[in-house]
């Protein structure tokens, strides 16, 4: 999405080692984690995934409780390297994020993939997972959804080696491009998380339903096609269970409908004409009203005063949402 979030960002980058071993437990309690730990794990093709991906540890992490993995996706802009979507994603594992806030508060392990975004080939929204990116045969991308979903399956794995016990579900959460990304991944794998928390997604998520109005709405607006797209139907009612959190500012007006990376000409079309141009309310409201209608479990919020951003208060109901949702 067009935001001034890649600029921040950039000038708040730094730079770790490749590895960071797990800190020393506390001499005095030692199933519990000492200090902050940041972990990376190298790509495994054979096991599913293509691309590097980041543990994070907050300190306090209890190894004798069974916790939930908390899953935030990256959305660091338009670049053709590798270790520029790293700085990034090391950058919102560990220093500032929905997901890192959350992971502090909860004390639970934070995972973020180190997804490219090419700006050569800039109509793939790979941090969206929009619909080029679905259809894609481009073997390092295609099926971003299923490789996420290995990676996720590696770090249990890797956690529990090392004495941490894991729920099977998991979190999920994300702002903007990567909360978009949650609510897509949520539809097609609602069976394997256990909670979605997604905020600043342009006041529009992917419907539950195959049509609207009498037409036809295709992934990413609806799933008219998913089944084909996937080989597999949607599991509408794993979704319908879903606690989810979608919310919103009040003042944001950052659509990324009107960006040729994130949306087609014709599914702009049918947005502006079905759904409306207004973020928040009109197309918010549609969207809710779809949801509500098809019984998702839903809870839609919107947050006054605030653009295309989170603050103190959208962070602690994010951390308490998910809290809710511990047992």
């Amino acid at each position: 999405m067009r935001t001034l979030l890649a600029v921040v960002l950039t000038s708040l980058f730094f730079s770790c080692g490749s590895h960071l071993p797990i800190q020393g437990n506390d001499s005095e309690n030692p199933s519990v984690l000492a200090a902050d730990t940041l972990l990376k794990f190298a790509a495994k093709p054979e096991a599913g995934f293509n691309f590097e991906y980041l543990v994070y540890l907050p300190k306090g992490l209890q190894s004798e409780v069974t916790n939930h993995l908390l899953v935030e996706t990256t959305n660091t802009g338009l670049n053709d390297t590798l270790s520029y979507h790293e700085k990034g994603a090391r950058y919102a594992a560990s220093v500032s994020s929905v997901g890192n806030f959350a992971s502090k508060k909860l004390q639970i392990p934070l995972l973020v993939p180190i997804f490219p975004r090419s700006q050569t080939n800039w109509a793939y929204y790979t941090h969206a997972l929009d619909r080029d990116v679905l259809l894609t045969n481009e073997v390092d991308i295609k099926r971003l959804d299923l490789q996420l979903l290995a990676m996720v399956e590696d770090a249990k794995k890797q956690l529990r080696s090392k004495g941490y016990k894991l729920e099977d579900k998991f979190f999920m959460t994300g702002f903007s491009a990567s909360g978009t990304f949650a609510n897509r991944f949520t539809l097609l794998h609602p069976e394997k998380v256990k909670a979605a928390a997604m905020g600043g997604i342009n006041g529009i998520a992917t419907l539950p339903v195959a049509d609207l109005a009498g037409e036809p709405l295709y992934y990413p607006l609806g799933i008219a096609d998913l089944q084909e797209i996937t080989g597999k139907p949607v599991n509408l009612e794993a979704f319908r269970k879903l606690p989810q959190l979608l919310y919103m500012g009040e003042l944001d007006d950052n659509d990324a409908v009107a960006f040729d990376d994130a949306y087609s000409e014709e599914e702009r079309e049918v947005v502006y004409r079905l759904m409306g141009k207004q973020l928040v309310p009109e197309r918010w409201e549609l969207v809710k009203k779809v949801y509500l209608q098809n019984k998702v479990q839903a809870d839609f919020r919107i947050y006054p005063d605030i653009g295309h951003g989170t603050d103190l208060r959208i962070n602690n109901e994010v951390v308490e949402f998910f809290r809710q949702h511990t047992n």
